[in-house]
């Protein structure tokens, strides 16, 4: 249990310095020379050069190619969390540090001499990057290293860098040292009081005036601490509930339990009374399950025959140390202090103790060590402390015995226990809730004890999700107030917070007026669970509610000008700045919210009104004060100043005089002219914050743009402008007078929140932005495309539609049905005939040139964009392409009618006359879903898979075959049926299937062979090794007699990926984690070799698309298998924060197997191998003459004389026996002649 060991310190309004007893800051981190950077990772080296026009489809809306490390697809944290951000060099946010709650400030800390300390981190998180730090730290953008600046505990709303002075100005919601809500850290020498005691409420902004001085800006009333109550020592600490027991206690019946004491009168007796044994010494003890801090002790003194205690001491625990008390002497009536020996009347009635030093304690012992009579013994106890507190846990609440009036209590409501305390202060209340529950359902309400009544800061306390393994499953509360009686609502409150603090915290939660606790009335705070679609199961812990009265020093309303040269503050003299005056001038609930300076002038931002100023005002040199044309007729939440031009984000309309319209929510103000601008027409809700962001709007020129964060939806429409849907997040981009959103061109895109931001750190230590952002390389919707170069847009803006029907609340990466397919599935380009059009379906909305609405499949030439022009049902969702000639064939859960026809499942249109032909008859069955569609080359047989049972009237169950040609359904066979999720040629004549299928009734397959020209079915070779049905397949050779497939497994639903190498089945290792879920797979060619593998070529990578896990990275969208590892290829985002997916990269060209070189025609290939069959020809006749020769030689022929004019010479008659005498006898050496 940690406990709040907390002394008191002397209240003299003086500088103070508590130095936390660390090196100088300067040791502890190294230079800042250089700038922050991202090392960047290997390339991909994929060839494309034969591939043509490439695109990437799925479901997104901002995508990046992995080129850094650092970059990463996480969607932002929606659980409170933020971290701190610097730009990528292709223009996304990369993460340097995360919190476990909100960063809301941030300041580089340089020190007069040039020395770079790091920057300033201020916030509501208890664990930056990991590490422990409360509200505050030192962040070193260069290593990312985290010094805590421990001292403070509460949160921190900002910081103020004074390089002159050496000096951070903090201001915030906290408590450290003497200090409550501002404090200062002074060079390396640590944490130091200012010259006050702070604020009696919280700070929100911090600037340095033209002349010097720091002005701090809140919801302050004026100087000061927190103030000791008028009835002090008030709140009674329960001593009824704690585990006593007791050394050396008296074995007389009636007197030996030292429970006795506890809620006694005081009278004695047995049963309220405890003596200890004859002449022994001892001790009475007492233990509890939380923390507290007494201040006083109340004893009455036992009288039973004659005994009592004569001397005692209290010792602490768990610092085992004996506490200084004092007390009033009876006899002298002066102030006496005692530590070891405090002395104890012998007489009725109680003597009262006082802590001389305030420590926290859970357990403590009053040690008896002298007495009256026959041995010692007490009457009763009380113990009392100033906090005022109200638990969940009910029996740490006031005792109901001992005379208390209105004792502080709580009720639950629901399935709450009690949690140990771990490492927090007390033990708190815990619950588990399932998916459904009613949030009214479960609650708890505290009562607080308030004495009196008056201004407090009400803190709720949180203890950490580390400790207890709770991080997971922490979300949101509700948290409502009733803080008077009657009709002042101003004192009712209703405000959120997140309990995903990784370590204790507290959050004000309400400061203001709260009235006195009576029998008519009970101020309460109600603590409730918020539903939360994004956790699967949410744990809330309740523990303690505390109540401090604050008390106030001079006339101050949310302003304060202090002079960093007074060491004491006079407190009279307040009034004589400009600047307290106008603070003072402001209507009792006002603040304020924002300050910036800009040379000789600080604009002051913040929901007030005074008879000449509203919600923004100017100061000029300290001294005059300047209306803005009136001020703003809403509250100011947040500013930045860029050059002259200051951009104001809050809840507002426009000018208080109404001198411009459009200014919804944001405008600027150009100090300049001295005149407001809309942007656009603002934003449809409020914004919180207004932040800097640097983005190439120019290729090759930086622009400084403004991002808007807060509560809104859109952009509204103005001039020719068309509203925007946006989620919270919105950029203007001054230079084209418009959004980010709603322009053309290659940027960045971006989602979430930035609170704060530093843009450029000094010694070029480029910038450094705080928030929970999403960001990516380019912001495009669902289909992008690809070259050497990098990404690029279609000329098209594409919004994905919500699934269609029966979707369910899983997640993307759990589920692949088809309701929830959203964004572009599928994708084709078609250049045959001159033509260049690309085709992309899925369930999705864009606009048609002539600026129509197109839904789920469009067609792009050129740069025209035009849809089908049909009654295709809007719900329809397309999942397949497929072409034959000019006829597109698009096949899906579709639904509707063409020229007057019902349509199911599949559809055609020529893509060159731009009509639709003679549709295939209705799918029917099943999910009547085409899922596959798969042309035979130089056929008309159009092969559809999916899940139907017929066609028309044709019953062909799971994969049916379209003839182009006579516009009939044929059946393959009618041994195969089942569920057809891939198709794939592996030649003209050979098309495996794949799916959950079954031969024959019984036999079942996941992979089959079809050959269409014997019309037989087959097994593929090995099939019976797949685990389940598959669902993605492509060739792993340019022979196609190799493949890849993947799948979900039927034994445990994990995925699959492996490789038939036309000889067996193989594995990769290591295998896919079962998170992934694969929608498509590609071999490519590289064109630098990786290592040697034995399941893929060295000149190979297979590409996974849709949403891969990798180990020690996370997911991607697209990843690269080279056989042995996986790196990320591309990562996605979703500005609605769902996780973003690839469905498939297609291609212009299928030469994804082709060498490098160029194509030879094949008329020259047909002419080399004539030329090359005529050479064998000839050397084969060649090689025969020349062995004939040889054989006549070594038979001993000889050549006939030739010359004519000897050939009469050699003429010989040959007789008819000797010409035909031989014949029929076997030859035997050399015929005779």
């Amino acid at each position: 249990m940690r406990l709040p060991f907390e002394r008191r310190r002397s209240t003299a309004r003086r500088a103070q310095r508590f130095g936390l007893g660390i090196l100088s800051l300067a040791t502890l981190l190294p230079s800042f020379s250089n700038a922050i950077s991202f090392a960047p990772v290997e390339p991909a080296d994929l060839d494309f050069s034969k591939l043509g026009r490439i695109g990437i489809v799925g479901d997104f809306s901002g995508i990046s190619l992995y080129e850094f490390e650092g970059q990463n697809e996480r969607t932002r944290s929606t659980n409170g969390s933020q971290s701190l951000l610097s730009p990528l060099p292709n223009g996304a946010l990369g993460s340097l540090a995360s919190s476990d709650a909100s960063i809301k400030a941030m300041c580089a800390f340089e020190l007069s001499n040039g020395e770079m300390q790091g920057v300033i981190i201020g916030g509501n998180f208890t664990s930056l990057n990991g590490t422990q730090s409360k509200a505050i730290a030192l962040f070193n953008p260069n290593t990312t290293k985290i010094t805590p600046l421990d001292g403070i505990e509460g949160e921190v709303n900002a910081v103020f860098c004074d390089k002159e002075r050496d000096t951070v100005y903090v201001g915030g919601n906290f408590k450290g040292a003497n200090s409550t809500n501002a404090i200062a850290w002074v060079g390396n020498d640590g944490w130091t009081n200012l010259p006050f005691a702070g604020f009696n409420g919280p700070v929100n902004a911090i600037t340095k005036a033209p002349n010097g001085h720091i002005i701090f800006g809140g919801t302050f009333t004026g100087l000061g601490n927190t103030s000791t109550p008028n009835m002090p020592d008030s709140q009674a600490i329960n001593l009824s509930k704690a585990n006593v027991t007791a050394l050396s206690s008296s074995l007389t019946n009636g007197f030996s339990d030292p429970k006795n004491i506890v809620c006694s009168s005081g009278q004695d007796g047995p049963g309220s009374t405890w003596l200890l044994e004859d002449d022994t010494p001892g001790y009475w003890d007492a233990k509890f399950g939380f923390g507290f801090n007494p201040t006083k002790l109340r004893l009455w003194n036992t009288q039973q025959d004659g005994r009592g205690t004569k001397t005692f001491l209290f010792r602490a625990f768990p610092i085992d140390g004996i506490m200084n008390l004092t007390y009033t002497d009876p006899d002298t009536g002066k102030n006496r202090t005692c530590t070891s020996e405090c002395p104890l009347q012998a007489k009725s009635g109680y003597q009262d103790f006082y802590f001389v030093n305030k420590v926290g304690m859970n357990e403590f012992r009053i040690s008896i060590s002298d007495w009256y009579g026959s041995g010692g013994g007490l009457a009763g106890i009380q113990l009392f402390q100033d906090d005022i507190f109200a638990y969940a846990v009910s029996e740490f609440n006031e005792p109901t015995c001992g005379g208390i009036d209105n004792p502080s209590s709580v009720t639950t409501t629901g399935p709450w226990s009690v949690s140990p305390s771990h490492n927090s202060n007390s033990e708190y209340l815990t619950t588990l809730l399932t998916p459904g529950f009613t949030p009214n359902a479960t609650e708890v309400v505290f009562y607080p004890n308030i004495r009196e009544s008056g201004n407090y800061s009400v803190n709720m306390y949180t203890p950490g999700c580390v400790q207890d393994g709770t991080c997971a499953l922490r979300g949101r509360v509700n948290i409502t107030g009733t803080m008077a009686s009657g009709t002042n609502q101003g004192s009712n409150f209703t405000t959120t917070l997140y309990q995903t603090n990784y370590y204790d915290k507290y959050d004000q939660i309400y400061f203001g007026y709260i009235e006195q606790s009576s029998d008519s009335f009970r101020p309460a705070i109600t603590l409730t669970p918020v539903a939360d679609p994004d956790i699967s199961a949410l744990t809330v812990v309740a523990q303690k509610v505390g109540f401090t009265l604050m008390n106030s020093t001079g006339g101050l309303n949310g302003l304060f000008d202090f002079n960093p040269k007074d060491a004491v503050v006079n407190t009279s003299a307040l009034q004589d700045s400009v600047i307290n005056r106008l603070g003072s001038s402001f209507e009792r609930t006002s603040g304020v919210t924002a300050l910036i300076t800009d040379d000789d002038t600080t604009y002051v931002g913040g929901n007030f009104t005074s008879k000449d100023h509203d919600n923004i005002l100017a100061i000029i040199k300290d001294a005059d004060v300047k209306t803005l044309d009136g001020g703003l007729n809403g509250q100011v939440l947040s500013m930045y100043l860029n050059g002259t031009e200051l951009y104001v984000g809050g809840d507002f309309s426009s000018t208080e005089k109404g001198s411009v319209k459009g200014m919804n929510n944001v405008a600027v103000y150009d100090t300049k002219e001295d005149s407001w601008s809309a942007l656009g027409a603002g934003v449809d809700g409020v914004v919180e914050y207004v932040v800097p962001l640097r983005i190439n709007i120019t290729e090759g020129v930086t622009e400084t743009v403004i991002a808007f964060s807060g509560s809104f939806s859109r952009c509204n429409a103005f001039g020719d402008n068309d509203a925007v849907p946006v989620d919270g997040f919105a950029i203007w981009v001054a230079s084209e007078n418009n959004w980010l959103q709603a322009l053309d061109g290659n940027y960045p895109g971006f989602s979430g929140v930035l609170t704060t931001a530093i843009l450029d750190l000094p010694n070029d230590g480029g910038s450094l932005f705080a928030g929970s952002i999403s960001s990516s390389e380019l912001d495009a919707n669902s289909a992008v495309t690809l070259t050497d170069k990098g990404l690029g847009k279609f000329p098209l803006k594409i919004q994905s539609q919500p699934p269609p029907t029966n979707s369910s609340s899983l997640s993307k990466r759990d589920t692949m049905s088809i309701d929830e397919t959203t964004g572009v599935v599928a994708g084709l380009f078609y250049d045959e005939n001159n033509h260049n059009i690309t085709i992309l379906a899925g369930h999705f909305t864009t606009t048609s040139s002539d600026n129509e609405e197109v839904n789920n499949i469009v067609l792009i030439e050129d740069e025209k964009v035009m849809g089908l022009s049909s009654n295709i049902s809007k719900d329809s969702t397309f999942l397949s392409v497929g072409i034959h000639d000019s006829i597109l064939f698009a096949g899906g859960k579709i639904s509707g009618t063409v020229a007057g026809n019902s349509i199911s499942g599949l559809i055609s249109y020529d893509v060159e006359s731009k009509s639709f032909n003679t549709q295939p008859p209705p799918l029917s069955g099943l999910n009547r879903t085409v899922s596959a569609i798969a042309p035979r080359p130089d056929n008309s047989d159009i092969y559809v898979g999916g899940s139907f049972d017929s066609a028309g009237a044709l019953d062909c169950p799971g994969l049916c075959v379209y003839n182009v040609d006579s516009g009939r359904w044929n059946r393959p066979g009618s041994e195969l049926q089942g569920t057809v999720n891939a198709l794939m040629w592996a030649s003209n004549d050979e098309l495996i299937v794949g799916g959950n299928l079954t031969a024959n009734g019984s036999d079942h397959r996941y992979l089959a062979s079809w050959d269409a020209k014997k019309e037989i079915w087959s097994s593929y070779p090995g099939s019976d090794e797949i685990p389940g049905p598959v669902q993605v397949i492509t060739a792993a050779s340019s022979s196609r007699n190799e493949i890849w497939i993947s799948g979900t497994s039927s034994k445990d639903g994990s995925v699959f990926f492996m490789k038939y190498d036309g000889q067996t089945w193989q594995t990769p290792k290591p295998a896919l984690p079962s998170e992934s879920i694969v929608r498509g797979l590609q071999v490519f060619s590289v064109s630098k070799n990786h290592e040697n593998s034995d399941i893929l070529d060295k000149d190979q990578v297979l590409m996974l698309t849709g949403s891969i896990f990798i180990p020690n990275f996370g997911f991607a969208s697209a990843a690269l298998f080279n056989g042995t590892t996986y790196q990320p290829y591309a990562l996605t985002i979703n500005s609605d924060n769902s996780p973003g997916s690839i469905s498939t990269i297609f291609s212009q060209k299928d030469n994804f197997f082709s060498s490098s070189g160029s194509h030879m025609k094949l008329v020259f290939v047909i002419l080399i191998g004539l030329a090359i069959s005529l050479g064998l020809m000839f050397l084969l006749v060649l090689a025969g003459i020349i062995l004939d020769r040889i054989r006549k030689r070594r038979e001993g022929y000889t050549p006939a004389p030739t010359s004519m004019y000897d050939r009469g010479s050699g003429i010989q008659r040959v007789p008819p026996h000797q010409l035909f005498g031989s014949l029929g006898q076997g030859r035997s050496g050399a015929p005779h002649v």
